[in-house]
């Protein structure tokens, strides 16, 4: 599973908006690997910031 997906599977089991730090520390993900995959997800529209500093899902 490419890291994008596992980032993205990590925020939609949580139901809740997370920063950087909590995905890497529940997905098990380095860190620089959790912020490079948002960077990615952010560009392409796939997560959203309703919440300063947190992110979730975009809703499609």
């Amino acid at each position: 599973m490419a890291t994008k997906d596992t980032v993205l599977e990590t925020m939609k089991q949580a139901g809740t908006p997370l920063n950087a730090g909590k995905i890497a520390e529940l997905s098990g993900l380095d860190r620089k690997e959790v912020d490079k995959a948002m960077k990615e997800l952010k560009a392409e529209g796939a997560i959203v910031s309703p919440v300063r500093c947190k992110w979730e899902p975009a809703q499609k």
